[in-house]
């Protein structure tokens, strides 16, 4: 069956969780670096079905999802709404976690203790995105129509620009994301990029 972008489903949560943990390290195969294979998309993924699922859209080849694109068009009132009804509730589910592979601190850390976004970059570009994609999914134009999608979708909601963070060892996602109109804004413990709406 052809591939089809749709809009994202609570069903497609264990695809979300799938996906982000196999191409959380820089783009690869993260299931080595946590011990529980929920810990990244927890973070970067799935609480989106719950918070901005108007934003949330994946890539179905009609047997399974390859990918997916979620996002928020107002960053500030999206991680306020998690701190308020998400992050507690982890809080309390893995308060007796302990980090034991080598990724799992970083998680467990923004779980207990959450990290607002730079205020500078949300200043000027509000809104932010994710997207992740399966091998099969990648190199045929599907994640440009992703990031299209999920484009039109923070505009149509009132967003100006949007940005997202890039890990400093991926090359590869860095040079898609400047092929697809975004441009570099700030380097620290990763790379920035953003684009006006």
């Amino acid at each position: 069956m052809p591939m089809t972008i749709r809009q994202a489903r609570d069903s497609d949560r264990a695809d979300l969780f799938r996906i982000c943990l196999l191409t959380a390290d820089s783009g690869a195969d993260a299931s080595a670096l946590y011990s529980d294979p929920h810990y990244p998309g927890l973070v970067w993924s799935v609480p989106y079905l719950d918070f901005a699922p108007e934003h949330a859209f994946v890539l179905d080849d009609g047997n399974e999802v390859l990918g997916y694109v979620v996002g928020a068009g107002d960053t500030e009132a999206f991680e306020a709404r998690l701190e308020s009804a998400w992050w507690p509730k982890l809080a309390e589910t893995y308060s007796r976690a302990q980090a034991t592979a080598k990724l799992d601190a970083m998680v467990l850390e923004r779980i207990r203790k959450p990290q607002p976004s730079d205020p500078a970059i949300v200043r000027d570009y509000p809104a932010h995105l994710h997207i992740n994609l399966l091998p099969p999914a990648q190199s045929g134009g599907w994640g440009r129509r992703l990031i299209e999608t999920e484009l039109a979708s923070l505009k149509a909601a009132g967003a100006p620009a949007v940005h997202l963070g890039v890990s400093l060892r991926n090359e590869r996602a860095m040079g898609f994301y400047r092929h697809v109109g975004f441009s570099e804004i700030s380097r620290g413990s990763a790379v920035w990029f953003g684009r006006d709406l």
